[in-house]
């Protein structure tokens, strides 16, 4: 176990000097720098050089990418140029917004993408295949931010239900926090569902016709038995998969859902620091979000090891 571990974690450090590298070169061939928003529209020339110059992007960008390199080899990932904060500290103030966010869509995600597919493959060619399907095939159809649209529009401006947007934190009011983010978790949530329907229905009618399913059935055990302990046990290792895919959709996807609905997440912290070429924010925000992603990912591969013993033992 430990040494598949440290093979994943080797593994991702590639990925994040990628990752890094073309964060640090897009945000350089953008128009405009941060001179621009800290000095305004009135700032002369000189002024601007100066800040530049204050800030070090009058120095080569090797030796501004080298710096910050340097900077994340001690734990330090920058100060926002905006916000005049540590980017660490700005980032561990919105992550857990993002994540408690993503939780709940996930959950969303979990029990209708489920029910749906296990329910389809049961119920193959029926009326219930259908009506499930129709659903994934909505949920895929329809953008996350036209579908926060339309839940504003009726749940908040015609109905009153619940609030247009702001965020509430759990541990502040559990009541208030449910409020401010079902219609965010919604939105985010019923594109992965309908993914999660059709990848669990395929993968059960696959299992449903094994041999071993048959003689399970024979031997008289409980349909209940045999769906959930023998073909669903066995269906895990390919919706893991894709759930863990759609923990990434669903933080990548914040970016979107946060700014519609104001909450004070990643999504929107990265959304702000983009438009105001706020440097290094975007390259640490972005960096903390692949590393975040990168243990999921690796939290994927260890549950591999527990649902399937040939990968433990291989």
């Amino acid at each position: 176990m430990a040494g598949l571990v440290l093979r994943r974690v080797l593994g991702a450090l590639p990925v994040l000097l990628i990752v890094s590298l073309i964060t640090f070169g897009m945000m350089r061939l953008i128009p405009g720098d941060p001179s621009s928003a800290i000095g305004g529209l009135s700032a002369t020339p000189a002024q601007l050089a100066q800040i530049r110059a204050d800030l070090g992007l009058d120095q080569p960008m090797l030796v501004q990418l080298l710096r910050w390199y340097g900077g994340l080899l001690q734990g330090n990932l920058g100060r926002s140029i905006l916000m005049g904060q540590d980017v660490m500290d700005v980032t561990l103030q919105r992550l857990p917004v993002t994540i408690a966010l993503s939780a709940y869509a996930l959950a969303i995600t979990l029990v209708l993408g489920l029910a749906c597919g296990i329910l389809a493959a049961l119920r193959q060619n029926t009326l219930v295949d259908q009506a499930a399907m129709m659903v994934a095939m909505l949920g895929i159809s329809v953008p996350n931010f036209f579908l926060g649209l339309l839940m504003i529009i009726l749940f908040a401006v015609r109905l009153g239900w619940l609030p247009t947007g702001g965020y509430i934190a759990f541990t502040d009011d559990p009541v208030g926090w449910l409020r401010t983010s079902t219609m965010p978790a919604i939105s985010l949530a019923l594109l992965q569902v309908g993914l999660l329907a059709r990848i669990t229905r395929s993968t059960m009618l696959e299992v449903l016709r094994q041999d071993y399913i048959r003689t399970a059935r024979a031997k008289g055990l409980p349909h209940r038995v045999v769906v959930m302990k023998h073909a669903l046990s066995n269906a895990l290792i390919p919706i893991t998969t894709v759930v863990g895919i759609i923990v990434s959709l669903l933080v990548s996807g914040s970016v979107v859902t946060e700014t519609l609905f104001s909450i004070p997440g990643m999504g929107q912290l990265l959304t702000q620091a983009v438009l105001n070429r706020d440097y290094p924010m975007v390259q640490g925000g972005l960096f903390l979000v692949t590393a975040f992603l990168v243990l999921i990912n690796i939290v994927v591969d260890v549950c591999y090891s527990f649902l399937d013993p040939r990968v433990r033992n291989g």
